[in-house]
């Protein structure tokens, strides 16, 4: 998902930390540190980190730097192995039954040994499924210190800030209608936004 289409749901988010001044020099390093690790030649299930804005195999920011002017773009890929359970429960069925084939004076299958069984039909199935790739795009404007993610998902989310703070040495808080509402409202009218109540449009 990406700013460049037609529409985009997304998360804002504000920088909590002081940023240091060196951090600026130093961030097309920091983007290759935590940048995309391929697995289509591994069995993981998923892989995430960074990639260039509008191009999710540039892990090296060749095409174009991540600074725009006042800003600096760049995007999370999230490659995800996804086996649908119907394959799963097949080939689980035909891995026991050679089991039982294998030991017919057993009338049943230990459960360590199902659970051993089972890692191992996942393990071969990763192999034969590809990932699917997704990219979700990031806008920060390095003077008002905001952040616009790609996402509304929240397990997203949590990847983004966690992947943001260890990149960046920075935390991120999501900046809701309450958070903006307060810094843009005196004292007085704030005491009257903490007074509404909620209307029901229900009978």
């Amino acid at each position: 998902m990406g700013f460049s289409n037609s529409s985009c749901s997304f998360t804002r988010f504000h920088i909590l930390d002081t940023v240091p001044e060196e951090l600026w020099q130093q961030i097309p390093d920091r983007l290759k540190r935590f940048a995309f690790q391929d697995i289509d030649e591994i069995p993981e299930v998923q892989s995430h980190g960074w990639v260039a804005f509008g191009d999710m195999l540039d892990t090296s920011w060749e095409s174009a730097p991540p600074q725009k002017g006042a800003y600096i773009l760049f995007s999370l890929r999230v490659d995800t192995r996804r086996i649908p359970a119907g394959v799963v429960k097949k080939h689980l069925a035909l891995a026991l039954r050679e089991e039982k084939k294998r030991t017919p004076g057993k009338a049943f299958i230990a459960r360590d040994r199902k659970q051993e069984i089972k890692e191992q039909v996942l393990l071969r199935l990763r192999r034969r499924f590809l990932p699917v790739p997704g990219t979700f795009d990031t806008l920060w404007h390095t003077e008002t210190h905001t952040v616009w993610f790609a996402s509304t998902q929240d397990n997203l989310l949590d990847m983004f800030a966690e992947l943001f703070l260890h990149s960046f040495d920075l935390h991120i808080g999501q900046l809701t209608p309450y958070e903006l509402a307060s810094s843009l409202l005196d004292e007085e009218s704030l005491i009257c936004l903490d007074r509404l109540e909620p209307t029901s449009f229900t009978q």
